[in-house]
């Protein structure tokens, strides 16, 4: 998947994340967490783990979290990769 564009997805509201992903050249996270010291490497674990599934090989992420679960956090990194790549057609499951 190319990412074409900047884009979000998620807030900033309690057990959410806001992804902001945008194209580059390799993989890089950026994570902004008050749990990060105790659950930053499994955050960006799943962030990685996500945009290996989707197939993306370049991206910047940028990503605020607020306490979400492994689950929210991979449904807001596909959510925004795939406004990014401007693709209308899901593939959820």
């Amino acid at each position: 998947m190319k990412l074409k564009k900047e884009a979000m997805a998620g807030t900033l509201e309690s057990n959410d994340i806001l992804i902001t992903v945008s194209d580059a050249d390799g993989i890089s996270i950026e994570l902004d967490s008050s749990v990060k010291k105790q659950f930053g490497r499994q955050i960006e674990n799943v962030i990685k783990e996500t945009l290996e599934e989707l197939g993306v090989k370049g991206a910047k992420v940028v990503a605020v979290d607020k306490g979400a679960l492994d689950y929210t956090i991979k449904a807001r990194v596909q959510a925004a990769c795939y406004r990014a790549a401007e693709i209308e057609e899901y593939t959820w499951g």
